[in-house]
């Protein structure tokens, strides 16, 4: 039997390196071989989304002029263009050396979970980390070796459309979820046909944008870029991560891309990191415009020195870096370096014994029955009951008639949410479905929009010249409808025992280039929430969003309150159990809610100032309306006074179940240095939590180690240190309540 040349390529690469055991001998063998172009080409990344894309590239893969492609496809198609490339690759070109393929499977690829935000509101490390196992099954199998996930950045402006990538404000929190996530992409071995590399993203400060607005400028201290923005980042480098996404942002005025202080200083000579360092897309080019770099040529030699590696999109290596290594300013040594990294990245993988994706496997993988469990279990555990006065759970009374109302009711594209991967609506389950299939046909459950999610423009008619002119007979007939959906919907909810308002704000409103300057309802919405309270029906409001919004008003109007975020496939079943109390919502926030956009930013982790009584403004309190680490369930706790154990170095306090039904506390360990000698520290820190599921009437004590890590801080050379002196220790059910107390650290 004749095998194809694709397979033979294989063979002889098995064969090949069957005597060398080790991957640096692999690597500097294959380094010796390879042309100058040819290791520009191993630093160059484009993208195939198209059949058109892979016509485009054949000629040039096979030359040897890229060595990375992200794979944005259709899944349909996926795996066959990205088959088509690769064979081009491995059986065509010189040397034979496999291409890596990236994706944004930033929640989900096939299973779309809840965003980011969502997952970290569960505070469960074991679920994020299965959650992102199956990420990572769905993508290899249809071809995507390398996850440009988790984001690391700290979010503490909600106006950042990115907030729904995020996990949140807190440093501690968005560590552990930052390595559960590469543990779960990459597992124990990332060639494995179900694993991918991580992507650790984006280093550094990408989040502290100004004014929330994308891609703008950042102004970060180096003691609270150290502290804040950097720790889970090496968390992430600890747990493994096989690669690191430069930002688009610049920090003193030099762009994330070209900071050698931290690509190199911070990341390779500090955390000993030898993995591959990416450019975010075409942000090498974009050092030019920051007014950085002059031109391509000099923009590719920053970034490539700086110890950025590949360049995404920008084409800047691929023109300028033969010829400057021909002038003598850039050393080859540097582009040996980064292949190096590029070539190390693509043996961990496997793809020289592996180089090509079965054509069967997505279809395996999308069918395999553990996700959908997985996607429901996330999303009720992201639920955060923010208010409740009783009226849930729904009594079998109050749902013999239900009104859902509003634009998020029953809208299956919205539930993906940003970055859904492929995520498919047909695939979701919305909040009317999970009801009607919870509830079954002895309610009567009546679903109405009551108005749009967003205003709609004015409808317009092409004249013969090709002009167009407003459509007034189209404009009135929109009018017209609107207003009957208002008032059909306003009608239902009167006639019902309880209504269920589903609102929120567009999923395209969050993610990247999705800044808000009013984080409000969106559209009619405000309008027909106060509609819906003035009937004096039980109203609970669930909203959908992809950050916090400034639900001030909704929460005065609502008799509860959850926030749901942009829940994934499998929303509806998990907010129908949670709402009919087969599940009690087990959700805290993990960033705090505005009152007032004014507000922002709010974050419960500020440093202490001079005049800590005197910083309210005069139409609003500084407190948000719901803190960090905040949620409510179908009990009630109560938090004894923290006790110090100084012989052991350990703090205790007792948490008791004080309501009617069992339920899950989540006692939350919070810090503050009182006397820091290298700068103020945050008047609280998240250090630690735990889980308790106690019975009505139940008692536990729940202990925490007071550590060198867990009062410690990290000074502004990047060595982490512990002072002696006093320390406020708090045991609580969130941020900013509870008695600290006292310990005196010698």
């Amino acid at each position: 039997m004749r095998l194809p040349l694709v397979t033979l390529t294989s063979l002889l690469a098995v064969i090949m390196h069957a005597q060398t055991p080790s991957c640096p001998d692999r690597v500097e063998t294959l380094l010796a071989r390879l042309t100058l172009e040819e290791k520009i080409g191993q630093l160059t990344q484009g993208v195939i989304h198209a059949p058109e894309h892979v016509e485009a590239a054949l000629a040039e893969v096979r030359a040897g002029r890229y060595g990375s492609f992200i794979l944005s496809a259709p899944p349909e198609i996926a795996t066959t263009l990205r088959n088509q490339v690769q064979q081009a690759a491995v059986g065509q070109s010189r040397l034979g050396i496999p291409l890596v393929f990236g994706y944004d499977s930033i929640h989900g690829y096939r299973t779309t979970f809840p965003i980011p935000l969502g997952l970290a509101a569960t505070w469960d490390i074991q679920l994020v980390e299965q959650g992102q196992a199956v990420a990572a099954r769905e993508s290899r199998a249809v071809g995507v070796d390398w996850i440009f996930a988790p984001m690391c950045d700290l979010a503490r402006d909600p106006r950042w459309g990115r907030v729904a990538e995020s996990f949140g404000e807190d440093p501690y929190l968005g560590a552990q979820l930052v390595a559960a996530s590469v543990r779960g992409f990459q597992g124990d071995n990332p060639a494995s046909p179900e694993r991918a590399a991580a992507t650790l993203k984006h280093f550094v400060g990408y989040s502290a944008t100004t004014g929330g607005r994308d891609y703008n400028t950042t102004d970060i201290t180096p003691f609270v870029l150290r502290n804040a923005h950097l720790p889970a980042f090496e968390a992430g480098i600890q747990a493994g991560a096989l690669s690191v996404m430069s930002a688009f942002n610049a920090i003193d005025g030099i762009p994330a891309v070209t900071n050698r202080a931290l690509l190199t200083g911070v990341l390779r000579d500090e955390w000993k990191f030898n993995g591959l360092v990416v450019s975010d897309w075409n942000s090498v080019a974009e050092s030019i415009t920051w007014g950085y770099a002059a031109d391509r040529a000099e923009a590719a030699r920053l970034s490539l020195l700086a110890g950025n590696d590949m360049d995404m999109m920008s084409g800047c290596y691929r023109e300028t870096l033969a010829a400057q290594v021909a002038a003598g300013t850039v050393p080859l040594a540097a582009i040996d370096e980064a292949v190096r990294r590029v070539l190390r990245l693509k043996f961990k993988l496997g793809l020289f014994e592996a180089p090509l994706t079965d054509p069967a496997a997505a279809a395996r993988s999308f069918a395999l029955p553990d996700a959908p469990p997985l996607a429901r279990e996330a999303a009720a555990r992201s639920l955060v009951l923010l208010k409740n006065d009783g009226v849930l759970p729904l009594t079998p009374a109050a749902i013999r008639r239900i009104a859902l109302i509003g634009p998020l009711a029953d809208d299956a594209t919205e539930m993906l949410g940003t970055w859904p991967g492929h995520g498919q609506p047909a695939d979701v389950v919305t909040l009317a479905a999970g009801l009607r299939t919870h509830l079954g046909p002895a309610a009567q459950l009546t679903v109405l929009r009551g108005c749009d999610l967003l205003p709609s423009g004015p409808r317009t008619r092409a004249l013969p010249d090709g002009s167009n002119v407003t459509d007034e007979d189209a404009n009135h007939r929109a009018a017209v409808a609107d207003e009957n959906d208002f008032t059909q919907a306003i009608a239902a909810a009167r006639s019902a025992d309880v209504i269920i308002a589903a609102m929120g704000e567009p999923r395209g409103w969050s993610g990247e280039n999705s800044s808000r300057a009013e984080l409000s309802l969106t559209g009619r919405q405000p309008e027909l929430l106060r509609a819906l309270a003035a009937t004096g029906k039980p109203l609970v409001v669930v909203v959908f969003s992809g950050r916090p919004l400034a639900l001030t008003e909704t929460a005065e109007k609502a008799n509860a309150l959850v926030q749901a975020w942009h829940p994934g496939l499998q929303g509806g079943p998990a907010l129908a159990a949670v709402l009919c109390g087969d599940l009690a919502p087990t959700g805290r926030l993990p960033i705090s809610f505005p009152r007032a956009t004014g507000q922002v930013p709010v974050y419960y982790n500020h440093a202490m100032t001079g005049r800590p009584d005197m910083v309210d403004y005069r139409d609003l309190t500084r407190d948000p309306l719901y803190p960090f680490g905040f949620g409510l369930t179908y009990t009630t706790f109560t938090y004894g006074p923290v006790e110090i154990l100084a012989a052991t170095s350990r703090a205790r306090a007792t948490v008791t179940n004080t309501g009617t039904r069992a339920g899950e506390a989540v006692a939350q360990l919070y810090v503050r240095d009182v006397a820091c000698s290298e700068g103020a520290r945050p008047v609280q820190e998240l250090r630690g939590w735990q889980r308790l599921t106690l019975a009505p009437g139940e008692s536990r004590t729940v202990e925490f180690a007071l550590t060198d890590e867990t009062l410690g801080f990290v000074d502004r050379s990047g060595k982490h240190r512990l002072e002696a002196g006093e320390y406020r220790v708090w045991i609580a059910p969130h941020a900013s309540t509870g008695t600290a107390a006292v310990y005196q650290r010698p």
